[in-house]
């Protein structure tokens, strides 16, 4: 699972936060495809009129965040300024250079002058785990110039300009800006006789259904059953905590049950949040059970449910982490194993390379799909080929709902 939540606060050099992409000529609206993968939307980006570059649509984010800096040379940047971020993590600050002078076009829309931070060690790793080349995030500006609509089965959205005559669907929700950030409320039950009102950040960026960071100031307290997991990356590093299970999440007037929760460490997110302003965020594992309209300028988003409605929500079953090579997108690797996990239990090591899955060789299937078959059912037994190496291993793993 991929959590990327970002609480960067830059302050940048003759930034004008009014500005906002424009479309060319008359053009109102537009409509396009998009990626999704592993609950993640990605759309093409052109940057100072190269590309098109991958970026992960990002609600969590403000200015453009480039992970990728081995483009900057074909950018012709200029006297950039260097910043250190901080953000959530177990590790310290990371630094980053700092530039105005990043042109940027998504479709027909454009922008010049944007804000931008680019990492000069892309510790997010976004490729290695989504599967394919990852350049950045990009976030605020564009939710900030357009009414948005997603549609998560289609993978499609369309985009006009606030003051377009645009019909919106669904239940109609008040979105509270902080630090250009949309934040929800919400209500969640951890059990059948509490309720809690929550302010959560939507998060698009987000993999994971929903993340609890803090309550009332202190660490959100734990479900009985849970289990240690790798939650992620922030800015500072691994993030580590407990995924366990909400028994109730009400969003309006919608109710899920059983949903998964994330429960990151406090020193690691929580503590460094500002624990007075945020319980945590809802993330696309939630979200794309609704066709969403997010409108910034007027404070809003409206929910309307779509095919995806009686999708469970189900964490990994297998307790192994599968990555791509970096450079290398045919090669699949085992990253982090869990320990008393059936891939453990399996004998699985870290470093393996995954060659077939049920004899099925494994460049036959993008990451989205292996990820999907690691989380297929209770008791479902996958035949692995690995090498490992100078050998080569075949290893029952059988598949186990650990929460």
């Amino acid at each position: 699972m991929i959590l990327i939540m970002s609480v960067i606060q830059l302050l940048m050099l003759n930034q004008v936060w009014a500005q906002r992409f424009t479309f060319e000529g008359n053009r109102t609206k537009q409509t396009m495809s998009f990626v999704l993968i592993k609950n993640l939307i990605i759309v093409p980006l052109y940057i100072n009129g190269k590309g098109p570059f991958n970026f992960i649509l990002d609600t969590g984010v403000n200015p453009l965040i480039i992970t990728d800096a081995s483009i900057i040379d074909s950018l012709n940047l200029k006297s950039l300024r260097t910043t250190k971020l901080a953000g959530l993590g177990e590790g310290n600050d990371i630094e980053a250079y700092l530039t105005n002078q990043i042109n940027v076009r998504l479709a027909s829309a454009s922008m010049n002058s944007m804000p931008t931070a680019i990492l000069k060690e892309d510790i997010f790793n976004l490729s290695s785990h989504v599967g394919i080349r990852i350049y950045g995030l990009l976030g605020y500006y564009f939710f900030n110039s357009f009414i948005v609509k997603i549609k998560y089965p289609a993978k499609r959205m369309t985009f006009a300009l606030p003051d377009t005559q645009l019909k919106k669907k669904g239940e109609r929700l008040p979105l509270e800006m902080i630090s250009n950030k949309p934040y929800l409320q919400l209500f969640i039950s951890p059990t059948d006789d509490e309720k809690k009102e929550v302010k959560m950040i939507l998060d698009i960026g987000a993999s994971h259904a929903i993340s609890l960071e803090a309550y009332q100031g202190k660490p959100f307290p734990l479900p009985k059953k849970t289990i240690e997991a790798n939650l992620g990356v922030g800015f500072a590093g691994l993030i580590s905590g407990h995924i366990g299970r909400m028994n109730r999440v009400d969003i309006g007037s919608f109710t899920f049950k059983d949903v998964l929760a994330s429960y990151p460490d406090f020193k690691q997110a929580g503590a460094k949040t500002g624990v007075s302003v945020r319980n945590g965020n809802v993330g696309s594992n939630l979200l794309k059970h609704f066709d969403l309209t997010i409108d910034y300028t007027h404070g809003e988003i409206y929910l309307k449910r779509n095919s995806y409605t009686n999708a469970t929500f189900e964490h990994d079953m297998s307790g192994m982490e599968v990555y791509v090579q970096q450079g290398h997108p045919n090669i699949y690797l085992v990253g982090r194993i869990e320990p008393n996990s059936p891939a453990a239990e399996a004998g699985i090591l870290t470093n393996d390379q995954v060659l077939s899955l049920n004899f099925k060789p494994a460049t036959d299937y993008d990451l989205d799909e292996i990820d999907q078959m690691l989380k297929a059912g209770d008791g479902r037994r996958i035949i692995l080929q690995l090498g490992r190496e100078d050998k080569m291993l075949y290893k029952i793993l059988i598949l186990k709902r650990r929460i």
